[in-house]
């Protein structure tokens, strides 16, 4: 605990070490957990790594899985999958970002198996198939024991082990049947109707060993559950191990925690004697339970422990900053790339729009602009020129003799020059008189001054 007191010296820390303290706290104090959660940003990195977000409806944590520990997981996840994962809870001390680092992952499909138990669970209670009084009690004496399970099985083994060592003069008559998968369900029925039809044993005993919830499956069967039920023999069931329930054991008359515990009740025929080992194994239950959360407590605390000086637990963090720098350069590179190309894009385009055939074509485009415009020059200046020259030949013939002639005058003419004087003229000179419509030849006889 650090204070700001007075009195008390400041105790200045590093962000390392401020991380590293902060991470012994969190794996100290929460340890080991399951936690049941969907994934998504799975990442798995070149070094065999996963590295993933694990989330619900309102909350988000950050998760590892080193390689090391995930080669056990069969099915490789994928974003949505809904998970279950066994992990503890650290802090990666380069970023000081709050993370778990898994150990183990499986489906989370167990949680929908649970669903349809509880709902055949609560249906068949509610019709009276596990009521008390519909319990028949076991014989007084038993000679002959039916026992259905897998003849090979490790259950069977058990059974008789105990019946040889506490009844050996109790016989057992097997009825064979498959103890898991999706046909031992029908086999179950058969070998109870073959049992009850022959009619040759004084109780049934429906076992098989311990196994997962998906293993054990076959005893949480409805039809075998009514098949149970309308059994005209007794019936004791011992699936799986003490903490494991099942349908079957609902409905038997009388369940056991054990296929060895069940011999062990099969060879007494004393309820107090049973009664009395009931009491001592639920006390033996309780004893061994709490001795054994003491006894995990401590030994998370000292693994907790050990992993903050161990060397994995360095090496592990390593890798994450191994693996988040190598997916950094992946991501500076493919951005470089991209960067790289839209510059060769660029100056390709510049270089295509410098090239000589892009010039030619727009020289060629500007010239035939500058023809185009030429041509209408040329036309509008001769239109131009045609028109001016219009106006002049009108003025021309406005000032032409040929006008003067055409208005009633004429024009004398020598061989040399127009006539406009007397003294352009002598006696005896031939002129020419032009009038409108021609020449008119005379000779001068007399000439008069004015």
């Amino acid at each position: 605990m650090f204070t700001n007191s007075p009195s008390t010296s400041r105790q200045v820390l590093t962000v390392t070490k401020l991380n590293r303290l902060a991470r012994t706290v969190l794996e100290g104090e929460i340890g080991l957990i399951w936690l049941s959660a969907e994934i998504s940003n799975f990442v798995a990195a070149a070094s065999g790594h996963w590295y993933f977000t694990l989330k619900d409806n309102k909350a988000q944590v950050r998760a590892a899985m080193f390689k090391g520990a995930n080669r056990n997981v069969r099915i490789r996840p994928k974003e949505g999958d809904k998970i279950l994962v066994r992990a503890s809870v650290g802090l990666y001390e380069a970023r000081g970002d709050y993370q778990l680092v898994v150990e183990h992952m499986e489906s989370d499909g167990e949680g929908a198996l649970k669903q349809a138990f509880e709902a055949l669970k609560f249906k068949l209670n509610n019709e009276g198939l596990f009521d008390t009084a519909n319990k028949r009690p076991l014989p007084e004496r038993i000679n002959r024991i039916g026992v259905i399970t897998s003849s090979s099985g490790a259950a069977l083994h058990d059974v008789l082990s105990v019946l040889k060592r506490r009844s050996p003069q109790t016989e057992v008559v097997v009825y064979p049947s498959m103890v898991q998968g999706e046909t031992a369900p029908l086999q179950l029925i058969n070998a109870l109707r073959t049992a009850n039809r022959r009619a040759e044993v004084d109780v049934l005993l429906l076992t098989r060993g311990g196994g997962s919830l998906e293993d054990l499956w076959c005893f949480n069967d409805e039809s075998l559950a009514r098949e149970v039920a309308a059994s005209s023999l007794p019936i004791v069931s011992a699936v799986g191990h003490e903490v494991d329930f099942t349908i079957s054991d609902f409905v038997a008359d009388v369940r056991a925690p054990t296929p060895s515990a069940a011999a062990e009740i099969l060879s007494q025929d004393s309820t107090a004697l049973y009664q009395t080992l009931r009491q001592q194994k639920q006390r033996l239950a309780r004893a061994v339970h709490q001795y054994i959360q003491t006894n995990k407590q401590q030994l998370t605390l000292k693994k907790q422990r050990l992993n903050a000086l161990h060397p994995q637990s360095r090496i592990q963090s390593q890798w994450q900053t191994l693996d988040r720098l190598q997916l950094r350069m992946t991501h500076k590179m493919q951005s470089d790339l991209a960067k790289a190309e839209k510059q060769l894009h660029t100056l390709a385009s510049r270089l295509n729009h410098q090239s000589p055939s892009t010039n030619l074509a727009r020289a060629k485009d500007k010239l035939n602009y500058a023809n185009t415009k030429l041509i209408s020059g040329i036309n509008a200046l001769i239109k131009g020129k045609k028109s001016e020259l219009g106006s002049k030949v009108g003025l021309l013939q406005s000032v032409s003799p040929l006008s003067t002639l055409a208005r009633g005058y004429s024009i004398t003419l020598t061989e040399k020059a127009a006539v406009n004087s007397v003294e352009k003229v002598e006696i005896g000179d031939e002129i020419k008189t032009r009038v409108t419509d021609g020449e008119i030849t005379s000779t001068v006889t007399k000439i008069q001054q004015l």
